[in-house]
């Protein structure tokens, strides 16, 4: 991985995951926020992609500095654009219940057999997965007892992807990338092609490593050392601080590497 400071590509979309990539320890800091609004002012698409749930993207989507948000690890996006709320689901309303029946299952068998974890605090307002807390509000689960929460969700023919606080688990064919990319199609009419030239994406953990194998502009947080024996495809550059920190010095190397390109 390189450093962050070799990057020099102008770029016009910013994908970036939220939680221990624009936060620190669950909040997000003023640095952070300041450099989403920065990337905005200089005309810069951001869009966060994360596991959190539909309330969270909802709110994310209308106050934030940002372009539309992919929820639920690829479930969804929403974009707020000219007063007026856009929401696409890979899936429809009846096969949304469905999966759910399906999920109220291994979420009774995975608190029934993994001692310590927890449902995720906000999985009372999600639409698509089941979120399975193994580190944000209860003691760091071991290793070995996050892989049997991902075991119980392959056993029953669920995706599992394992994010820096959360076991995420759903039922469809899709993830953070292939919503991304049907976002940036649909929105703004990219190809796929156009995509890898003109977007980045920053991240930390294991379930951004689509995103990191698709995009050539590829970033991680420094925290991204923690997970990096759990991931093939590795981002392209890497900062030197952790959390929203990190984020800012990839912001403030995104605009430094648009704003010459924009002049001319």
């Amino acid at each position: 991985m390189k450093n962050v400071t070799e990057f020099s590509k102008p770029i016009h979309f910013l994908l970036t995951d939220i939680d221990d990539t624009l936060t620190d320890e669950g909040l997000l800091s003023s640095e952070a926020y300041q450099a989403l609004w920065e990337l905005h002012s200089a005309g810069i698409h951001v869009i966060p992609v994360t596991g959190r749930p539909a309330g969270w993207c909802e709110m994310i989507a209308r106050v934030w500095p940002v372009s539309g948000v992919v929820g639920e690890n690829g479930g969804f996006y929403f974009r707020y654009h000219n007063k007026k709320m856009h929401r696409h689901f890979f899936f429809d309303e009846r096969t949304q219940k469905e999966n759910r029946t399906k999920l109220d299952l291994i979420e009774s068998e995975v608190l029934s057999q993994v001692s310590g974890c927890q449902l995720a605090s906000d999985q009372f307002c999600r639409i698509m997965d089941l979120a399975i807390d193994f580190c944000e509000d209860v003691s760091p689960l071991p290793e070995s007892e996050v892989k049997k929460i991902v075991e119980i969700f392959h056993r029953h023919g669920a995706q599992a992807k394992i994010s820096s606080i959360h076991v995420n688990g759903w039922f469809g064919e899709y993830d953070k990338l292939t919503m991304s990319l049907k976002f940036l199609e649909k929105e703004f009419g990219l190809t796929k092609d156009e995509a890898k030239n003109i977007c980045a994406f920053s991240g930390d953990s294991p379930n951004d490593e689509p995103m990191f194998e698709f995009f050539p502009h590829s970033f991680a947080v420094a925290n991204i050392n923690k997970f990096i024996h759990q991931i093939k495809n590795k981002p392209t550059y890497v900062t030197k601080q952790r959390g929203g920190l990190g984020f800012t010095e990839i912001a403030d190397q995104i605009r430094r590497s648009f704003l010459p390109s924009k002049k001319s």
